[in-house]
């Protein structure tokens, strides 16, 4: 029965928003940081936004990605933000599979959390940017 599994709680895990210089302006990039020691296999996420942009409620397409294994101590790209959207809130829905046991995160920048002022440096990806854990 589905009430019969059991889901632990999501340590070493991380979602980092990251600005990064591209021709002279900016672009934001979503990443998965594994900071675990070991390989996490099996990694879904779900991306979207959704909230008030300009006096307009807004949701914008789910994405999906998966990678079939994500290295200890590494990190993958998830995606670009449009920096139009960072005023809204971005939800990064993981699950993953470590040792066997299904691991299962929902990881949402509010309104206004992606900015220069919450900057901090971002562990293995060397940069600075807004970060989940």
């Amino acid at each position: 029965m589905i009430k019969d599994i059991i889901i632990e709680k999501v340590e070493d895990v991380a979602i980092a928003v990251v600005p990064e210089e591209k021709d002279g302006g900016k672009e934001w990039s979503a990443y998965l940081v594994n900071l675990k020691p070991d390989a996490i296999d099996g990694v879904l996420i779900s991306s979207k936004g959704y909230g008030n942009l300009e006096g307009r409620n807004v949701k914008t397409t789910t994405f999906r990605h998966f990678w079939e294994k994500i290295s200890g101590r590494d990190f993958v790209k998830i995606e670009l933000i449009v920096e139009n959207l960072l005023a809204i809130n971005n939800e990064f829905w993981v699950s993953f599979w470590h040792h066997g046991t299904l691991y299962d995160k929902r990881y949402i920048f509010v309104t206004e959390s992606i900015t220069e002022e919450n900057l901090t440096e971002i562990p293995l990806i060397g940069m600075k940017g807004v970060m989940i854990k």
